[in-house]
């Protein structure tokens, strides 16, 4: 991508041309929703239509219409699934209740949470066990909030702002701090100081609960905003992190925000171009496919190309679960041997070298 060229737009007036766009590095999908896109597509792979997903596999429009035509239905009630089909949870994490429903009426269960959100689930159980109440930062409703929540109900309190954590009462001795991992920073500094204030002796994890993919799409943001006239924010509104991002580059000084699902949502002008000049700056949340990120490139058609602000390199990889992997590697084992070949290994669900959005690219 750091070699990558846009072309040049036809001459326009100065004020009306993209000059150039600044592309945050890193941006888009993060190691857990490549693992759990990656993780449906070869369900779709293994098993007839439909197969179910509870809720939306990750918060973005673009991945879960797409699905949708393969033939994934998306549910948020384990019991619509007719006994008997193929479930998936998505990466956003399942209450345990929901997981053990699941597995009663499902043939085939595969619960694609991601690691870090399994992470904040142990420490809730672990710390409830052990006699804590536990203040959750979390936006209400958010699926992974929700679901973080259920693993300890009359144990944890949610709160996502000072005026919450100061109208919390007496908690008594043994407090913990733990937090939605898709909230910003800035969204969790404010609050957890005010937990500390109210609760000097809170217990916090070794290991902060935020996303650590969250965290470097925000601070490339950050050294990228200031210097653009636009900033172009790709991701779905359901999706926390995308959200988190818009009101960032606003923070960050950038009058001109826009958040959009996909090309098709940039402004334009009557001639057809893009009502944007000067640089922009572009960058997508955790959920957002490359694909839409070099379809808003394309509209943009800066003139002088795209310079790629890089603040770190990820190589974070999470393997879809086990018990998916040796399924596809069972299928594939079969088939082989039908044609009476060896066994090709290309199929199997936890190769590293197969990009989630190749995967779903593959099945459309």
């Amino acid at each position: 991508m750091n070699d990558r060229d846009a072309g040049t737009a036809p001459d326009r007036p100065g004020d009306g041309t993209v000059e150039r766009v600044l592309l945050a590095e890193p941006r888009g999908f993060c190691a857990g929703v490549e693992m759990a896109i990656k993780a449906l597509t070869w369900m779709v792979r293994s098993f007839e239509a439909p197969v179910y997903c509870y809720h939306e596999i990750v918060h973005n429009q673009i991945v879960v219409e797409r699905f949708e035509a393969l033939g994934v239905v998306f549910v948020d009630d384990v019991a619509e699934v007719p006994e008997g089909r193929p479930i998936m949870l998505s990466a956003h994490g399942s209450a345990p209740e929901v997981v053990a429903t699941a597995r009663e009426r499902g043939s085939f269960v595969v619960d694609a949470v991601c690691p870090l959100v399994t992470k904040v689930h142990h420490e809730v159980r672990s710390r409830a066990d052990k006699g804590y109440t536990i203040v959750y930062i979390g936006h209400e409703g958010h699926e992974e909030a929700v679901g973080t929540m259920a693993v300890a109900p009359d144990a944890i309190h949610r709160v996502e702002s000072v005026e919450e954590v100061e109208a919390l009462p007496d908690l008594g001795d043994q407090v913990a701090l733990l937090a939605q991992t898709t909230l910003s920073h800035r969204e969790w500094e404010s609050v957890a100081e005010a937990a500390h204030e109210r609760f000097p002796d809170i217990w916090t994890p070794g290991r902060s609960d935020l996303c650590f993919a969250t965290t470097n799409r925000q601070a490339a943001l950050v050294e990228l905003a200031p210097r653009c006239d636009a900033v172009v924010v790709i991701g779905s509104s359901n999706s926390s992190n995308t959200l988190a991002l818009e009101r960032l580059a606003r923070e960050s000084g950038c009058e001109t925000v826009l958040r959009v699902d996909s090309a098709a949502e940039l402004p334009r002008r009557d001639d057809g171009s893009v009502d944007l000049s000067g640089t922009v700056g572009v960058t997508a949340g955790a959920s957002a496919p490359e694909e839409l990120v070099e379809a808003v490139i394309a509209a943009l058609a800066p003139q002088f190309g795209v310079e790629p602000l890089r603040v770190v390199d990820e190589d974070e990889y999470f393997p879809p679960p086990r018990n998916l992997r040796e399924l596809v590697a069972a299928v594939d084992r079969f088939a082989s041997l039908g044609l009476g070949a060896p066994p090709t290994g290309s199929a199997t669900a936890g190769d590293r070298s197969v990009a989630a959005g190749e995967a779903l690219e593959a099945l459309a």
